[in-house]
């Protein structure tokens, strides 16, 4: 894989869209591909904001942030989120990373390892193996194909875990298949491509801060295989593992809450005690 310090720095048109919760101590969140902070992490945000100033930037193209006029950078992601706690007038936080957001958050954690108290990183990797790189490569090609429902039926088949799949009936698929492609960020396609080149594998060794990895054990998108390396790769991590596909917000998101807020609490990383 092409690493990203190598690629083309992204130049938003405007600023990136902000969102900010809370109050205490300060927690960046990093969303993942085709998603956004709301998308993401919108079913757990009121239990994160009871315990931290939460603030996330959505990526160009999702959200309200306008698309990128040059291909997506991860430094300059990572940048930009921290650029939104500066104007805040967060000095420290941790970082919550879900799926591309891991990365997002290894790299703020890299370039500003004075400023991060913890990182939480969900149903993430340090680079697109084999598996992730082919699923990536269908799901670009299928934004690119009018034809919506196969869209939608892949998300569903790569996101969920078979306990949640199975539960669908066919009528629910396809409604399902309906929602997902209206609500498709414009700039996903940008977004799946940067995890094609994703590679933070030589920033692991450097991570010093408390880290706990999230797997998603049931996950078809980003194999448990991968995230577990990742952890293995990260010294003293922690380990916590959901039987979700790749969707814990969706899934399982009261268990969810409670293993990053739990995490935070353990490590000082917390408005409470």
């Amino acid at each position: 894989m092409t690493s990203t310090h190598e690629a083309t720095p992204a130049t938003p048109a405007a600023p990136l869209a902000r969102t900010v919760r809370g109050s205490g101590p300060g927690l960046l969140l990093a969303h993942g591909a085709g998603g956004g902070v709301e998308a993401n992490y919108g079913p757990i945000l009121g239990g994160l904001a009871a315990r931290h100033t939460v603030v996330g930037v959505d990526y160009p193209g999702s959200g309200a942030s306008p698309r990128s006029f040059t291909p997506l950078d991860l430094d300059t992601l990572a940048d930009e989120l921290v650029a939104a706690a500066d104007a805040e007038g967060i000095d420290r936080f941790a970082v919550s990373g879900y799926s591309l957001g891991g990365p997002v958050a290894i790299r703020v954690a890299a370039r500003h390892p004075e400023r991060v108290d913890a990182l939480v990183l969900s149903a993430t990797f340090a680079y697109a193996d084999t598996r992730t790189d082919l699923a990536a490569s269908v799901w670009r090609q299928l934004l690119a194909v009018d034809d919506p429902h196969l869209l939608g039926e892949f998300v569903q088949l790569m996101a969920l875990g078979e306990p949640a799949l199975a539960t669908f009936t066919p009528d629910q698929v396809r409604a399902a298949a309906e929602r997902i492609t209206a609500t498709v960020p414009p700039g996903t396609g940008d977004q799946v491509e940067l995890v094609r080149r994703v590679d933070v594998r030589e920033d692991l060794a450097g991570i010093a801060v408390p880290t706990l990895v999230i797997v998603t054990a049931a996950d078809p998108l980003v194999s448990p295989t991968l995230q577990r390396a990742l952890a293995a790769a990260l010294p003293g991590s922690e380990t916590a593992e959901l039987p979700t596909g790749h969707l814990p917000f969706a899934e399982r998101p009261q268990e969810w809450l409670a293993l990053i807020t739990g995490f935070l609490a353990r490590h000082g990383a917390s408005g409470r005690p």
